[in-house]
């Protein structure tokens, strides 16, 4: 199990540093980086679901501007939300 788990935080950590804007790989690696050891298994699936989300709408999520899609008051989110990079 420890084997998969490890290989669950390499894909989130690789996800999150190649997003396809340079912001948005810096902001969301050092998100990862900073995070990963501390979530358990439902966090991480909560972290995978997060990265499907576009840049666009984390972006604007994260400075509190508009967003197209409802954000769920979950740890993911409110770490994120929260987060100075």
């Amino acid at each position: 199990m420890t084997a998969d788990i490890e290989q669950i935080k390499k894909k989130i950590i690789y996800r999150s540093n190649y997003r396809g804007t340079k912001e948005m790989d810096k902001l969301l690696g050092a998100f990862t980086n900073k995070y990963i050891d501390q979530l358990n298994v439902e966090d991480l699936n909560e972290l995978i679901k997060f990265l499907e989300i576009d840049d666009n709408n984390l972006y604007n999520f994260y400075n509190g501007l508009k967003t197209n899609i409802e954000f769920e008051d979950n740890k993911i989110n409110n770490l994120f939300k929260n987060f100075k990079y």
